[in-house]
């Protein structure tokens, strides 16, 4: 059989079982060992755990399982309401200061948990009942929360730099500090595009009229130093080398236990809690990697990455020309698969195009994560939009979350762009690590 015909049986086999709704990591991992059969026999298949093994013993991965149980006890803290609480106060007498406060609240405590719909969850508890009550559109309220909740993705410690750096062998260090940047202009993009929305229709978000004093601003910050020193101090001793990534993730453990001790939020029940939410999340991510691991193993062998980066570069086309291609294909892609999966098939597959271009792996990284950011909130699959409806219930339909959130996509694509012309916003704080 030929290997034309071995990939469209497999591609056709992961589509089908896509579309009967099967979990990403049965699609993957069945239409992976099909190709594998196809092309090896039953000897390929044998030979199959022991490389997915090898791939998933990795001293990188670990910092997944770190990065997530530091996210968790952070959550039970109930320190997301000291953020939300603070940006609230200082923000409170400007066009859209409540949607802009859950912006950057969201931005803040994404730095603490990597994860996605920990931020919409943890603010968007908070935030949106507050801006509904207060007379906010529902869009506006919904949205601004479920697309700000995705700069979890992007601003370190996130677990998709982590995946990138896995595959891609680059380092997962200097993927978290190039994700700062880009984190604080796509918060800042968000922030400014619900100013300008609200100046000009001031009815979605009626002003405040109670004043706040500087005495009760002054206060706010007070219980945010714990917050502030934990971000430091993870991301301080990656950016100086005084420890791995991984290292840092359990620094960040530790840090995140002391601030739940001081806060007299762990016992027992929260620490198992915790513990079990962390260990939940982490068998999944890795059951999605290792399925991935099996379809990527199947695309190797009949060398489609070779395949794609000898066609994209025998396009004689200008190579922004195929890198918007490229960032098309992946924007389509997260609307169907969630964000782990497309950078755990798409990077091995487009990532030889990447070098052959002569750009970085590392930027190529940051401008994926961005991707993903824009896929956990665009439907289908965006968790981000499910995660919000969750929250608010019949305050808010699903339709009302999907409208509000797409300006916000619009806002990510600009961000997308603005790295992609110009890599050396990106690559200028990992360029000054040792």
């Amino acid at each position: 059989m030929s290997t034309g015909m071995v990939l469209s049986l497999a591609m056709t086999l992961l589509f089908v079982l896509l579309g009967l709704g099967s979990p990403i990591f049965v699609s993957l991992g069945l239409s992976g060992l099909f190709g594998i059969y196809l092309i090896t026999g039953i000897r390929g298949l044998f030979q199959l755990p022991a490389s997915i093994f090898a791939q998933l013993d990795s001293f990188t991965l670990v910092a997944i399982p770190l990065f997530i149980l530091m996210g968790e006890i952070i959550f039970i803290t109930g320190i997301g309401k000291d953020i939300y609480n603070a940006f609230s106060k200082w923000l409170n007498k400007i066009p859209g200061g409540l949607a802009i406060a859950s912006i950057y609240s969201c931005a803040l405590f994404g730095a603490m948990s990597g994860v996605s719909i920990a931020g919409v969850a943890t603010i968007g508890t908070m935030a949106v009942p507050e801006m509904l009550k207060r007379k906010y559109d529902k869009g506006l309220a919904a949205g601004s929360v479920a697309a700000a909740g995705a700069l979890a993705v992007l601003i370190p410690p996130s677990i998709s730099f982590i995946l990138y750096g896995a595959i891609s062998g680059e380092s997962v260090g200097k993927l978290f500090i190039g994700g700062i940047i880009p984190g604080i202009v796509l918060a800042t993009m968000m922030a400014v595009y619900v100013y300008i929305k609200v100046l000009r229709n001031p009815s979605l978000a009626p002003r405040e009229h109670g004043e706040v004093t500087f005495s009760e601003k002054m206060a706010s910050l007070k219980r945010l130093w714990p917050v502030l020193l934990l971000i430091l101090v993870v991301l301080g001793t990656i950016y100086t080398g005084i420890a791995t990534p991984t290292e840092a993730g359990a620094i960040g453990v530790f840090g995140a236990f002391f601030i739940a001790l001081v806060y007299g939020r762990l016992n027992w029940e929260t620490f198992r809690s915790a513990l079990f939410k962390a260990t939940h999340v982490t068998v999944v991510i890795l059951i999605i990697l290792a399925s991935a691991y099996a379809f990527s193993q199947f695309l190797n062998l009949i060398r489609l990455p070779e395949m794609v980066a000898m066609w994209l570069t025998n396009l004689h086309l200008h190579r922004m020309i195929v890198m918007l291609i490229i960032m098309a294909v992946l924007i389509v892609l997260g609307c169907l698969i969630d964000g782990a999966s497309l950078i755990i098939v798409t990077t091995p597959i487009l990532l030889p195009t990447i070098t052959a271009l002569g750009f970085s792996p590392l930027w190529y990284g940051i401008l994926v994560v961005l991707n993903v950011e824009i896929a956990v909130i665009t439907p289908p699959v965006g968790l981000n939009l499910y995660t919000m409806k969750s929250i608010v219930g019949d305050q808010v339909s699903l339709g009302e979350i999907i409208k509000g959130t797409a300006p916000f996509i619009i806002v990510d694509i600009l961000a997308l762009l603005l790295f992609m012309f110009w890599p050396e916003l990106a690559l200028w704080l990992p360029g000054k690590m040792g």
